[in-house]
C-alpha cells in the first residue's frame, strides 16, 4: 500500500458524541466527517466494527462475529425515516443519556426494543420492493449471515454464547438438528438477519458520504476470534478444534517477558492453517471472504497482531498460564501471496508493535505494509529506538501520538508512567515551554515526522488526561466507554489541527 503525506483522526463510533448514550451512525457521524473534511483530514480511523459483549468487556476485538456489524450502532433516527417504520419507535422510551461514558448494558436494552419494533413494522409493512432488498443481501450475506443469526437466536435460547454448553447435537452442528433449530427460532432468526440488513445500509450510506467528502475509513481486523463466536461455531474445520468434543486444542497468547512472569494467555482458538503441507483450503477462503467483506465498509485495514502472520505463540488449551506455549511458524508470505492472487493488491497496514523480530520487519517489507511508529514508545533511553521520528526509516509508515491501546499522551506524560527525569528529556526534545501544551508539541513532532500519514487521538487533539483513555490492556472493566460530548471536539479546536497539518504539508 502506498501512502501519500496525509493525516487523519483516531475515533471509533461509539465514541462520537449523541443523544443515544453511544455513537452511532446517524448526525454526530456525519457532522464528525465534515469536521474532518473541513480541517483537512483525509483519513478517518476506526476500530473494528462487530457485535459486542458483556461477557467479553464489550471489546471490539472480542466481537461475536467476524463479519456482522454492532447493532448498538444503528441510529434511531435514521430508522425512524425508514417508510415501512410505521410505530414511533422512540415513544415511551427514555434514552439512555449524553453522558462522557457509554453504559453498554442501558444501550443495548434500549436499542433492543427500537430494534424489535422496526423488525414487526418490516416484515408487517415494507413494500415488495424493500423485502426483495432484504432477501437480495440475504443472498449476498449467506457465507456467514445465515449461520450468524441462528447463532444469536441459539444464544439467546440457551442463555449463553459458549456454544459447547448446548444440546450436543446443535452445538456439533449435526445436519437435522441445524434444520430444526432454524424452523424452531425463525422469529429470532430472521430478528438477526434484519438487524444486519439495517446496520449495512446506514453504513454504506455513511461510507458513500465520506468517500464524496474525501474522508477515507480506515478499519481494524484483529487477527484471533473468541472462541464463544458465531465463526468458531460456524467454521469449525478451521480452527485447531477437537473434532469429536469441540473443544480447543491449543489457544493464543503472547510468552512470559519483562512486564509478565506468566506471559499472557487469550485463549483464542487457533487457526488450522495447514492440511499436511499446503495451506488449509477452508481456512484461506474464510480469510479471502473476510478481507472481502471488510473492504466493502472501509478504505484500507489495520491488521491488528500482524507478528502471529509470520510464527505465533501457541498454548495447549489445558494451562492456565502463557509459560508452556512454543513458537509456531505461521502461513507467511504464502497467507499474503494467496490473498493478492485471489482479491488484488490490498490497502493493508500492519500492527508491527512489540518485540518484533527480523523475520516479521521481512514479511512486512515483502509486501510494502506500512507498519505503525507510537511516539509515546520512544523515550527509553535508547538514541536508536525506532519509534523516536529521527530513526524513521523511510516514509512507508503511519505515525501516532499513541494508540486505542495506551494512555492519552497527557495522561502518559503527567499521570506517573513518565518520571520527572524523563519528562525533562522529553520536554527538551520537544521544545516544550508550557506544560499545558504538551500536547499540541507532541502532535506537532509526529506531524512533523517522515511518516507518509500521522494519525491522532482525539483525545490527544483535546489534550485529555488518562480518564479519557480507551482502553488498559490486562484490565477487565470499565474499557472502551469514553465518548465526546456534543461540540468537544470543536471546530476551533480542530482549526488548530488543521494549522499544523498545513505547516508540516500534509493539506
Amino acid at each position: 500500500m502506498t501512502l501519500e503525506r496525509a493525516s487523519g483522526v483516531l475515533l471509533h463510533i461509539t465514541s462520537l458524541p449523541g443523544e443515544w448514550g453511544v455513537g452511532t451512525l446517524g448526525a454526530s457521524a456525519y457532522g464528525f466527517v465534515d469536521l474532518l473534511a473541513g480541517s483537512g483530514q483525509k483519513y478517518w480511523q476506526i476500530l473494528p466494527l462487530g457485535p459486542v459483549s458483556p461477557n467479553f468487556g464489550y471489546s471490539p476485538y472480542s466481537a461475536l462475529s467476524s463479519f456482522a456489524g454492532n447493532p448498538l450502532l444503528i441510529d434511531p433516527h435514521l430508522l425512524q425515516q425508514e417508510e415501512w417504520v410505521k410505530s414511533e419507535l422512540l415513544s415511551g422510551l427514555a434514552s439512555p443519556g449524553n453522558h462522557s461514558k457509554v453504559d453498554f448494558l442501558k444501550v443495548a436494552q434500549f436499542m433492543d426494543k427500537i430494534l424489535g419494533a422496526a423488525c414487526r413494522d418490516f416484515f408487517n409493512h415494507a413494500s415488495k420492493g424493500e423485502k426483495q432488498a432484504f432477501y437480495d443481501f440475504c443472498e449476498k450475506k449467506s457465507s456467514w449471515l445465515q449461520d450468524y443469526a441462528l447463532y444469536m437466536a441459539l444464544s439467546g435460547h440457551f442463555g449463553t454464547n459458549h456454544w459447547l454448553d448446548w444440546d450436543k447435537e446443535i452445538a456439533l452442528r449435526k445436519e437435522k438438528a441445524l434444520c430444526q433449530w432454524r424452523e424452531k427460532l425463525k422469529e429470532e432468526v430472521d430478528f438477526h438477519l434484519f438487524i444486519q440488513f439495517v446496520f449495512s445500509r446506514q453504513w454504506s450510506r455513511l461510507k458513500e458520504y465520506c468517500q464524496k467528502k474525501g474522508v477515507q475509513i480506515i478499519g481494524d481486523i484483529p487477527i484471533y476470534v473468541n472462541f464463544d463466536s458465531a465463526d468458531t461455531w460456524s467454521f469449525p474445520g478451521i480452527f485447531q478444534l477437537d473434532e469429536k468434543s469441540g473443544e480447543a486444542l491449543e489457544v493464543a497468547g503472547v510468552p512470559p517477558d519483562y512486564f509478565s512472569a506468566t506471559g499472557q494467555r487469550w485463549g483464542n482458538p487457533l487457526y488450522r492453517w495447514f492440511r499436511g503441507e499446503d495451506l488449509n483450503k477452508e481456512t484461506m477462503a474464510w480469510w479471502v471472504r473476510r478481507f472481502a467483506h471488510t473492504l466493502e465498509y472501509v478504505s484500507s485495514i489495520r491488521i491488528d497482531h500482524f507478528r502471529g502472520f509470520e510464527s505465533y505463540w501457541a498454548i495447549p488449551a489445558e494451562e492456565e498460564t502463557a509459560v508452556n506455549g512454543r513458537w509456531v511458524k505461521g502461513p507467511g508470505e504464502t497467507f499474503f501471496q494467496h490473498l493478492i492472487h485471489t482479491l488484488g493488491q490490498l490497502p493493508l497496514l500492519a500492527e508491527d508493535l512489540g518485540i518484533i523480530t527480523p523475520e516479521v520487519e521481512q514479511l512486512r517489507d515483502a509486501f510494502q505494509l506500512p507498519g505503525m511508529k507510537v511516539l509515546q514508545f520512544a523515550f527509553d533511553g535508547n538514541p536508536g529506538n525506532p519509534y523516536l521520528i529521527e530513526n524513521f526509516k523511510d516514509a512507508n509508515c503511519v505515525a501516532y501520538t499513541g494508540t486505542h491501546d495506551s494512555n492519552t499522551s497527557m495522561g502518559w506524560f503527567f499521570g506517573g508512567e513518565v518520571s520527572e527525569d524523563s519528562r525533562q528529556v522529553i520536554g527538551a526534545y520537544l521544545d516544550l515551554r508550557e506544560p499545558g501544551e504538551f500536547h499540541w508539541a507532541f502532535i506537532a513532532k509526529v506531524l512533523s515526522s517522515r511518516a507518509a500519514l500521522a494519525i491522532i487521538p482525539a483525545q490527544d487533539i483535546l489534550g485529555l488526561g488518562q480518564e479519557c483513555r480507551m482502553n488498559t490492556p490486562g484490565v477487565a472493566h470499565d474499557n472502551w466507554t469514553w465518548k465526546l460530548f456534543p461540540g468537544q471536539l470543536s471546530k476551533e479546536i480542530m482549526k488548530i489541527f488543521f494549522k499544523m497539518c498545513i505547516m508540516y504539508d500534509r493539506v
